[in-house]
């Protein structure tokens, strides 16, 4: 929300307070407080009429530090709240005017300016100056805090969660609010109160309601974010680079828990509107098999229940009259299965009767059931704050488990109404985007309940603060050209700067039939991100409805991607454990390099792979390269960097380059994803650095990984494994090495 009129002026109708003056401070042995008043003190006859604005300082992780911004603290408390990971045992160092959290410090100005300031390894990060504190009173009556920080030049917001627009948010205005919005418009599914810069540092405002944000857009030399009432928090992280911000976030807001490996292979689904049957079903996997397509998992999408009736978790009796034998037939084959849900309920459904019988939906203030006739006849919303409620939507989910489905494609969550009661009390407006935290906690934890640690999955259109830790999420309904595909490709890497580690998309665009050229420039960016679904609206997706070529491209680069498992589930596992997003803008690993502040139409796969997806139907495409020799993964020639490539590529084709001193894991199959890694591993080099490096192969589920050090040393290069034993080889070019199973060492002179 602006709140200006140019630089000078307020708007009409607004009075605005802002601390000009620190008065007094207070501590503890957890926090510091300023008292600044809203106007200048000068003697005793000053402190009357005089509003004081509270700015309290605290840590709840080292390298993080919270402001609380206070007018009126009379407040009654509301929920629900994010949930923030605090470590109990760290105390900051709390002084008169600073307060300091690891390598992170806060220091209040001491003097007659006010000023709040946060500075790391000896240098200013940001700086809330004057007039960037302010308490806002409209003329209808309404309340909002907002806060100003400093952007230094060169400075350029990356985040915000799901974003279709530039990468670099520095001009725009973005309002934090869940919309069913599609991924053409300013609107989000996943939106995300929480930015990073290129200067190594990150800021979470800890609102789950309405934030708005003006990057640059009311002060281009300040990002401004506020919210609605009498106060405001927000949290500073340092990292020093983007990278470790995005670790310190994902501790704090939580880290995504690791997805199964067969859920990185091929998804193909029966489509959205598209008419279907046990025989449709069967003859689309009977094709994907005729023409040797790996398939990992079948989505049956909404019309596996009956119209009019979602949700009530019954299979429509008319075209699936025996979903167990069904499910169990596609088990047999290989695959797992997942079906379509919402949290929505219809009235038709034998769930509304039921859920408002036992008080499970959302309720109006006068004790009516919410609802509404939009996408469902008479729907209703289940109330995720009750925990009976939660327990009886699990319990459905858990009968379709037990049934032999295996994973849920979660969808919806954002239309959420204000206009209501909640079971627990919660305040409306924080409820809208928090809800589906609540959604998408309860049908991951179904999953992982029935199917264990590490074999849960949920595709997820909808997010928030901490929704990471619940994969995968999928970019939306996008549209079936070249323009929608690179906006696809913004919202993921937007997304990724937000913490989220697995993400996916609908390769060849859900509305609309995509031109044969569109779908298959969109298949290697779809297989060469960490998931992988073939989706559409009205139209089917399976590859022989577009042209021969298609099919054969679809299975060079799903075979590609099964062979890259050692080394996407290697960077999914990171993901896990240390939040680092498995694909990335580059940004993140090259916040040094000016040239790819702004670049937002290729990304980082992993730690070592480059990809850079074509946008036009003849293939010609331009690509940045950071410096260093960096290699063809797909021909082995060399490309030196920094500096930009203008090529073309058939569509068998996609620039996909390797990192200089990398050591990447290829496994032995092609004809799926989760495999024993080790077995018959190639490990390929490509231009080492002397020294040591170690590279990580995962094992199968429950079983420890293998570990291999690889040391350079002049022109011969020694690995030394630590693991199970099997055949392995080593390559660098053309040199290959070939190591038997029971050898744990390898020599390798390079060419």
């Amino acid at each position: 929300m602006k709140f200006t009129d140019g630089y000078w002026r307020k708007r009409d109708g607004l009075t605005v307070l802002h601390p000009v003056q620190l008065q007094d401070t207070a501590a503890d042995a957890r926090s510091l407080t300023a008292y600044a008043s809203a106007k200048r003190v000068h003697g005793r006859g000053d402190t009357l009429d005089a509003p004081i604005i509270t700015v309290t300082l605290s840590a709840p992780r080292p390298d993080v530090i919270r402001v609380s911004i206070s007018h009126f603290a009379g407040a009654v408390p509301r929920t629900p709240d994010f949930e923030i990971l605090a470590d109990p045992d760290f105390r900051p160092e709390v002084g008169e005017h600073e307060l300091v959290s690891g390598s992170l410090t806060a220091r209040f100005a001491a003097g007659d300016a006010w000023g709040l300031e946060f500075l790391a390894d000896g240098r200013r990060l940001t700086r809330s100056g004057g007039k960037g504190m302010g308490v806002v009173d409209t003329a209808d009556g309404a309340h909002y805090v907002h806060e100003q920080l400093d952007l230094g030049v060169g400075e350029a917001v990356y985040g915000l969660g799901e974003r279709f627009g530039p990468l670099v948010k520095n001009g725009q205005t973005v309002d934090i609010w869940n919309e069913d919005g599609g991924t053409s418009s300013e609107q989000a599914y996943k939106n995300v109160p929480f930015y990073l810069t290129n200067r190594g540092y990150g800021v979470l405002v800890d609102h789950p309601g309405r934030v708005s944000f003006e990057v640059g857009s009311e002060l281009v030399g300040r990002t401004q974010f506020s919210v609605a009432g009498q106060s405001l928090s927000y949290l500073v992280i340092h990292g020093p680079t983007p990278a470790d911000v995005l670790r310190k976030y994902t501790a704090l807001t939580g880290r995504p828990a690791l997805p199964p490996a067969w859920s990185f292979g091929l998804w193909l689904t029966t489509s959205f509107t598209t008419s279907y049957d046990e025989e449709t079903v069967t003859g689309f996997v009977d094709g994907m098999a005729e023409r040797d397509l790996p398939l990992s998992v079948f989505h049956f999408d909404t019309f596996w229940m009956r119209e009019f009736s979602w949700c009530d978790f019954e299979w429509d009796a008319r075209i699936f009259p025996d979903p167990p034998g069904m499910l169990k037939r596609l088990a047999d084959r290989g695959l797992r299965t997942c079906v379509w849900i919402n949290p929505y309920i219809a009235q038709r459904s034998p769930l509304f009767a039921e859920g408002m019988a036992a008080g499970y939906l959302v309720r109006r203030a006068d004790g009516d059931v919410w609802q509404w006739d939009r996408w469902q006849a008479g729907m209703a919303l289940v109330d995720f704050t009750n925990p009976d409620a939660r327990t009886w939507y699990a319990g459905k989910l858990r009968a379709l488990l037990e049934m032999g489905v295996d994973a849920f494609k979660s969808d919806f969550g954002e239309r959420i109404p204000l206009d209501v009661v909640w079971h627990d009390g919660s305040d409306p407006e924080r409820m809208h985007n928090y809800y589906t935290q609540l959604y998408n906690r309860v049908v991951f934890d179904v999953l992982r309940e029935h199917r264990g640690e590490g074999d849960a999955v949920v595709f997820a259109r909808s997010a928030t603060v901490g929704g990471q830790q619940f994969p995968v999420h999928w970019g939306g309904d996008n549209s079936s050209t070249y323009e929608s595909m690179a906006e696809s490709l913004r919202g993921g890497l937007s997304l990724a700067a937000s913490g989220f580690g697995f993400w996916s998309h609908d390769i060849g665009g859900f509305e609309g039939l995509p031109d044969p050229a569109v779908f298959k420039r969109w298949i290697p960016f779809g297989l060469l991100s960490s998931h992988s679904r073939l989706h559409g609206n009205q139209t089917y997706r399976v590859p022989w409805l577009f042209d021969e070529e298609a099919v054969d491209v679809l299975r060079s680069f799903t075979r590609l991607k099964h062979t890259l498992m050692p080394y996407l589930f290697a960077a999914a596992g990171r993901a896990h454990r240390e939040g680092l997003p498995v694909m990335r803008p580059l940004v993140l690993d090259f916040p040094a390099d000016p040239a790819v502040t702004h670049l937002d139409r290729q990304y980082l796969l992993g730690d070592s792979l480059l990809v850079a997806p074509v946008f036009s139907e003849a293939g010609d495409t331009s690509y940045y390269v950071p410096a260093g020799r960096w290699t063809r993964f797909l021909t082995g020639e060399v490309v030196e960097g920094p500096g930009w490539v203008h090529e073309t590529h058939g569509f068998a084709s996609v620039p996909l380059l390797v990192r200089p001193d990398s050591v990447v894991p290829v496994g032995a199959r092609t004809d799926r994803p989760d495999y024993d890694y080790r077995d018959g591993i190639t490990l390929r080099l490509y231009e080492l650095a002397e020294g040591t490096r170690s590279t990580v192969v995962p094992g199968p589920a429950g079983e420890p990984a293998t570990t291999f050090a690889v040391t350079r040393s002049g022109g011969t290069v020694r690995v030394v494994r630590s693991g199970a034993a099997a055949p392995w080889r080593v390559r660098a070019g053309d040199s290959v090495a070939e190591v038997a199973a029971d050898e744990d060492v390898c020599e390798l002179r390079l060419p």
